[in-house]
Formats: C-alpha cells, structure tokens, sequence
C-alpha cells in the first residue's frame, strides 16, 4: 500500500515486538531516504522536505521522520487469527482498486502463496 504497510512478525521470545518494530522502522527510515537520495526520483525535493518538517517538532527525530509514531499490534494467537490476517494483507490491495487479484500486487506476499517468487524473501506461515 502507498501510505501504510501490513507485517506479520513473530519473535523467538527473546525479543519484544515492539523492540522488532523499532528497529524495522529505524533501519527503513534510514533505506528509504538513502533510496531517494540516490535515485533519479522526481519528488526528490518534495518528499526530502515533507520527511524534514515532520520531525523538526520532535527532539529525538535528528533529520528525516519517515514513519507515523506507534503501531497497532493484534496478537495472532490462533491457527484461524493468523489465517484471517494473512487473507486481510493479501486483498487490502484488491480492496483499495490497485489490483484484481491479491498475488498482481507487486509489493505483497500473496503471490509466493500462488507459488510464485515476490520481491522479498519471506517465510511461509
């Protein structure tokens, strides 16, 4: 999706999950604005400042805010609740009119489900 993403994490319990997401969300935020540095991408300027704006309100932000602050974890603690969730990710592109069929998203898992290879590495669930 272009304004949000969709994860379905598990820890070894070691770590917290929310320790997992801050440290996705910082690694990302540092990727994506190296990405737009480095590409020849045409808002360039525009997503650089809007990134800029965002955190000069708060101390702990040194440049660029790329992510929104929290997250709404939903615990999958059944079979049926993983399965649910992993349907809901796979046609949230199918219901936003980007696609006709969940696996045609480029950005999703759901066409290594169809026996096919996405972008990312991902471990079946």
């Amino acid at each position: 999706m272009s304004s949000h993403l969709h994860l379905i994490i598990s820890s070894s319990g070691k770590e917290q999950l929310s320790n997992i997401v801050r440290d996705f969300k910082k690694f990302t935020s540092k990727e994506i604005i190296r990405e737009i540095k480095r590409i020849p991408e045409s808002r360039k300027d525009w997503l650089l400042r809007n990134f800029k704006e965002a955190g000069t309100s708060l101390k702990r932000i040194t440049n660029y805010k790329v992510w929104q602050d929290g997250n709404h974890p939903v615990e999958l603690d059944s079979n049926t609740m993983l399965e649910q969730r992993l349907s809901y990710l796979h046609n949230n592109p199918v219901e936003n009119g980007l696609v006709f069929r969940g696996e045609d998203y480029c950005y999703s898992s759901a066409i290594d489900y169809c026996d096919g290879n996405g972008l990312l590495k991902i471990d079946l669930i």
